[in-house]
């Protein structure tokens, strides 16, 4: 890889003055086509606009997008910003006001440099963004002192998301804790992102920003039409990837080997990435709930619990899947394996709009401890998907239509090194609920005839 500085001379004396910046065809396929592309359609995010400033009914909104990273790694925008606006580019903003409706979004200026490096960079100067968005005002980051203080005048609220920054494979339960640690360490005590855009702004315009999370959260809980398509397609990619490893498992391979076939196949399918990190347990390490190290071979006679799928247009999905490595379950592993079948299909027959998670986790849990396996029980069985893998949701509400979540009910049984986790997501519809992982297999005779099947680390190896 080239150091970028050391081409900047040439560059800035080698190239003509960059032109006006061209329209591109418009693009609605899926990422990777290398044509710009609003995130769900401008019509998704324009509307998730709109009942956002419903639900705040007054003062001026202001979220700001990530910076480019600052090492080598793919932009991958915040979650809370790309819901707002579909924008997936570094450093820019959104401004609205809720009660005009007036909304501008800031780019930054543009750097023809920088995009000879990075590929396109939407920037303030790009004429067809506003098309493409559906924002009729472009400005540039510059402005963006000038803007607010013209929105906000002398009396209105200033409203912002102090919902952890997150990118890929991100979530609240991880990003929340990591800053409050960093904030108490003696020799550190740096705020979270969202604490220091706090305090800037009220410097910069003498006013106590309000936090627009709550409502936004609400939001986000009951998904749109886009979104449950959104999660269907993410549910395929991960349960065909699913399926693969279940195909390529053999004795002596590694750990690491499922997670690199899940991965390729998660990318092939439409993935950004990895929706969390990959878990891939084989033998006692199917006993470590977030197990990531992935170094071990799996070894005859043991299960392997895999936990790993993708983020597909930035819906995330959670699957989980237990087989044994040799193909055959041993007659302890079927106890265990059967019970935790039971106990998710238990849970999904409870769902339905108006239950609670509270509700579906009880279905669960009962079946494994009438079965005598409650000193097994590490875990809950539920938790809301979305945005993020463990989204934002209140537990005790009674779920919509268009609530998505996992059920997930697992054991694990030190003496023998066997753990065993069957998780799919599912989403509410008024008579029960749709299984978006299905296609991944969970009966056992179905998961034995997949195993003797051959894979493509079989087909490899054959070479």
């Amino acid at each position: 890889m080239i150091p970028a500085l050391l081409a900047v001379a040439l560059f800035v004396q080698s190239s003509p003055a960059a032109p006006q910046s061209q329209a591109p065809t418009l693009s609605v396929e899926r990422p990777g086509d290398g044509l710009p592309r609003c995130g769900l359609g401008k019509q998704f995010h324009a509307g998730r606009r709109a009942a956002l400033r419903e639900s705040l009914g007054k003062g001026v909104v202001v979220v700001r997008g990530l910076a480019a990273p600052r090492d080598y790694t793919a932009f991958r925008q915040d979650k809370v910003f790309w819901y707002l606006t579909g924008v997936e580019s570094p450093d820019a903003w959104l401004v609205m006001d809720c009660e005009s409706g007036r909304e501008l979004l800031l780019l930054p200026d543009p750097n023809r440099m920088l995009e000879s490096w990075d590929g396109e960079c939407w920037d303030a100067g790009d004429k067809w963004v506003k098309e493409l968005t559906g924002f009729s005002e472009v400005r540039s980051t510059r402005d963006s002192a000038e803007v607010i203080r013209d929105l906000l005048g002398k009396s209105k609220d200033l409203w912002i998301s102090m919902h952890p920054n997150l990118a890929l494979a991100g979530a609240a339960d991880r990003a929340g804790p990591y800053d409050a640690a960093r904030k108490k360490d003696p020799f550190d005590g740096r705020v979270g992102r969202e604490e220091a855009f706090r305090e800037k702004l009220t410097e910069l315009f003498k006013v106590e920003p309000k936090d627009l999370s709550p409502q936004l959260n609400a939001l986000r809980r009951k998904k749109t039409p886009e979104e449950l398509d959104a999660a269907r397609r993410s549910g395929r990619a991960g349960a065909l990837a699913m399926i693969e490893a279940m195909k390529s498992t053999r004795p002596g391979i590694g750990e690491w080997e499922l997670e690199g076939l899940m991965s390729w196949f998660q990318l092939k399918e439409g993935a950004a990435g990895p929706g969390y990190m990959a878990i891939v347990g084989s033998g006692a390490n199917s006993l470590i709930l977030h197990y990531g190290a992935n170094n071990r071979r799996l070894k005859a006679g043991e299960v392997v619990l895999v936990d790993y799928a993708p983020e597909l247009d930035h819906s995330v999905c959670d699957i989980t899947r237990t087989w044994p490595v040799d193909g055959k379950f041993t007659p302890r592993q079927a106890e265990l394996y059967d019970a935790v079948l039971e106990a998710q299909k238990a849970g999904i027959a409870v769902v339905k709009a108006g239950c609670t998670l509270g509700d579906v986790e009880a279905a669960c849990s009962k079946v494994l401890r009438e079965r005598g396996f409650g000193k097994f029980m590490r875990h809950g069985a539920c938790h809301f998907v979305g945005l993020e893998v463990h989204d934002v949701g209140d537990q005790r509400k009674p779920l919509e239509v268009g609530a998505c979540f996992t059920i997930e009910p697992g054991l694990y049984e030190p003496e023998t090194g066997i753990g065993i986790r069957i998780e799919d997501v599912v989403i509410v519809t008024e008579t029960g609920c749709e299984i978006v992982s299905a296609a991944a297999p969970r009966e056992r005779a179905e998961i034995e005839a997949l195993i003797a099947q051959p894979g493509v680390l079989d087909r490899l190896e054959e070479r």
